[in-house]
């Protein structure tokens, strides 16, 4: 029993104990977290102040930096005011300027004005003593001749009128010999113009092809056993094959420059394949002729495309492909449209027209010469119904066809395409022309001012461009000049054919000449 008792009061001590060592241990735990909350908010207060300054020198920098921006702006502000003021003193000065100007015109035009009014009252003067003189010498006159002014003005009318009579008949007599005269050459451009139409200027240079062989062994190949090889490549070619003693050529002659060049591919592939029988000369001939028609199309449609021109139909394409193997005065055909295309767009554009219709109206100005079939029709006129076939606009058909004055101009394009077309024609080495013609050609201009009375020399010079009339002084005055120069264009625009333009120039002077001996 004791030692039940001894245990208890020894658990009861322990315990007694262990509380006194918690109740302890809670003392000094609340006397370090009273400690430490101290030390927290000494801390807490030390860095507060710190966050304060801080925040204060922020506060400080921000309005200083709005203090410099404030000023700034105001520094700028100051500038452009100074730099109005700048201005509008300038400005100032600048009117001032300008009155005292106004002033000194005002003043220099009253000082003229007033010139003027004393010599307009001279003037007014001056013309009373004429009208008086001019009435003293018609009295005068009326008392020598006995006639009155009335009288004496019909008279003058009436030999006036002879006079013109006979100046008229003189000048229809001038004509119709002119017309006899030139009737020859008129003729002449007729049939050229009419051979040009079947793709040949001359039978020389645009009908005949000259094929180049190695030796004579190959002409023998290409004649074959009794000719069969030759008349074989006629039939295919449709081109007359010429085969003499020239050396080391054959002859190729025909008016169709596409049948021409079929013939001398042709040939040209027989004679380096070495096989030359009738079998093989038709199935050439036929390859040839596709290869041919297909370049005629690729030429079309690249010419075409290098002219962005779209949408035309595809027959005129293939006639602009065939306008590379036609010339026209030893002009490529194909080449004088793509010239007179871009000619035709710059000057639309420098007129406000529209470019790619005129580019396009330029390219088919000539469609008319390369049609596979020739009607009897001026090539103008068979161009505008082709483009009208193939549903081209109508001002470009109008500008077709009017481009040689067959019909008449309806829009604008049509003269912009005929200027266009002669530009191409008549710059230097575009066409060759015979010396021969050439010649006349100068001697014409220069006969055809000869003809009119009064003149003592003409020089046709610049190729033609520019004619020279001399005049005598003593037969002709300052007002028939003029119109004698007018006269003598008129009848060179109608009655001869040339390109560009013909510039005339009448010179009247008197010259006197002394010895001192």
């Amino acid at each position: 029993m004791d030692a039940y008792i001894d245990i208890l009061i020894y658990i009861m001590i322990t315990v007694v104990g262990i509380a006194i060592g918690i109740l302890g241990t809670i003392l000094i735990q609340n006397k370090l977290a009273i400690s430490r909350a101290k030390s927290i908010i000494e801390e807490a207060g030390r860095e507060g102040e710190v966050i304060r300054q801080k925040e204060l020198l922020k506060s400080r920098e921000e309005g200083m930096k709005i203090k410099e921006e404030a000023e700034k702006a105001a520094n700028q502000r100051l500038s452009k005011v100074q730099s109005v003021e700048a201005k509008m003193k300038k400005r100032e000065m600048e009117l001032n300027q300008v009155q005292q100007d106004n002033q000194r015109q005002n003043k220099e035009l009253e000082t003229r004005r007033q010139k003027l009014d004393a010599e307009e009252s001279v003037i007014a003067s001056r013309k009373e003593e004429l009208d008086k003189l001019k009435r003293t010498a018609q009295d005068t006159l009326e008392h020598i001749s006995g006639l009155s002014a009335d009288e004496a003005k019909e008279k003058l009318v009436e030999s006036m009128k002879d006079e013109a009579k006979t100046a008229a008949a003189s000048y229809i007599n001038d004509i119709m010999d002119e017309a006899k005269m030139t009737a020859n050459k008129e003729a002449k451009r007729i049939v050229i113009q009419t051979i040009q139409r079947v793709a040949t200027e001359a039978a020389i240079e645009n009908s005949v092809t000259v094929f180049h062989i190695d030796s004579d062994e190959i002409k023998g190949r290409i004649i074959g056993r009794e000719g069969r090889n030759i008349r074989a490549l006629e039939a295919a070619t449709g081109i007359e094959i010429i085969v003499d003693d020239t050396p080391e050529a054959i002859v190729l002659s025909g008016f169709d420059p596409v049948r021409r060049e079929i013939a001398r591919l042709a040939l040209h592939q027989l004679v380096a394949d070495g096989r030359i029988h009738p079998a093989r000369i038709e199935e050439v001939v036929g390859k040839v002729r596709k290869q041919i028609e297909e370049e005629i199309i690729e030429t079309g449609k690249r010419t075409a495309i290098d002219l962005g021109i779209h949408g035309l139909h595809p027959d005129l394409i293939r006639m602009i492909g065939k306008m590379k193997y036609r010339s026209s005065y030893g002009q490529n055909l194909l080449q004088h449209a793509r010239e007179t295309a871009n000619l035709c767009a710059i000057m639309a554009s420098e007129l406000g027209l529209n470019p790619k219709k005129a580019r396009r109206a330029g390219l088919l100005h000539d469609i008319g010469k390369v049609p596979d079939e020739e009607p009897e029709l001026p090539h103008a006129i068979l161009g505008m119904k082709l483009a009208e076939k193939y549903k081209e606009k109508p001002d470009i058909c109008n500008a077709i066809g009017a481009h040689h004055d067959e019909i008449e101009q309806t829009t604008l394009l049509a003269p912009i395409v005929q200027v266009c077309d002669a530009i191409s024609g008549a710059r230097p080495g575009a066409r060759r022309e015979i010396v021969e013609a050439y010649i006349k050609r100068l001697n014409d201009l220069e006969q055809l001012a000869m003809s009119y009375p009064g003149v003592l020399k003409t020089y046709a010079i610049q190729a033609g461009r520019e004619l020279r009339v001399i005049v005598g002084a003593d037969k002709i005055d300052d007002v028939q000049t003029e119109s004698l120069s007018n006269e003598i264009a008129k009848r060179i625009q109608d009655e001869m054919t040339y390109p560009g333009q013909v510039k005339i120039t009448v010179i009247r002077e008197t010259r006197a000449v002394s010895f001192a001996k």
